[in-house]
């Protein structure tokens, strides 16, 4: 099984739809094993954008400014998913960063439509709902940074586990 870290992120909030957006990650068969609501301080956020995701780097101090301004309007919702191949999974789900490259049935597709074009030139957040981890390396880190070992419960059973992940018939020898 493969571990994912999402974050609601503030518009997701302050648009009271946070129970559509968990629903469909569970709606597809993921677990949730973690999930908390809290409020980081500016040094949690430097270590998920810059120190795992190297969002400066990328793109610019005035970026990770602003998003740093958006991601600390309100608490955010984080949680641990699991499944197979949760990773990939959840990123087809979510979409593209950039609302607009996101096809509709996506996270970002249904909920918003706002652009880096947009956003960027006039110093605007850019609201796309959620965070999800890019690759393997960065859930890893990413959860290790959100959540204390004991804050994380992979080992119960939900009704629907031998549904969604394959019922096993036949043993292998």
């Amino acid at each position: 099984m493969e571990r994912t870290l999402i974050i609601l992120k503030p518009d997701t909030i302050q648009r009271g739809i946070i129970g559509e957006i968990i629903t469909r990650f569970e709606r597809a068969g993921l677990k949730i094993v973690a999930m908390k609501m809290i409020a980081p301080d500016e040094l949690h956020f430097h270590k998920h954008y810059e120190g795992i995701s190297g969002l400066i780097s990328r793109w610019g101090e005035d970026i990770y400014n602003v998003t740093l301004k958006q991601m600390t309007e309100t608490p955010v919702i984080v949680f641990v998913l699991e499944g197979i191949e949760a990773v990939s999974h959840v990123r087809k789900m979510v979409g593209a960063t950039d609302p607009k490259d996101s096809a509709p049935g996506t996270i970002r597709g249904d909920y918003t439509h706002i652009t880096r074009g947009y956003t960027n030139p006039i110093g605007a957040t850019l609201p796309n709902i959620v965070h999800a981890s890019g690759n393997v390396e960065e859930a890893n880190q990413e959860i290790e940074l959100w959540f204390k070992q004991d804050e994380i419960y992979g080992e119960y059973d939900t009704a629907q586990g031998p549904v969604v992940r394959g019922k096993v018939v036949l043993k292998k020898k």
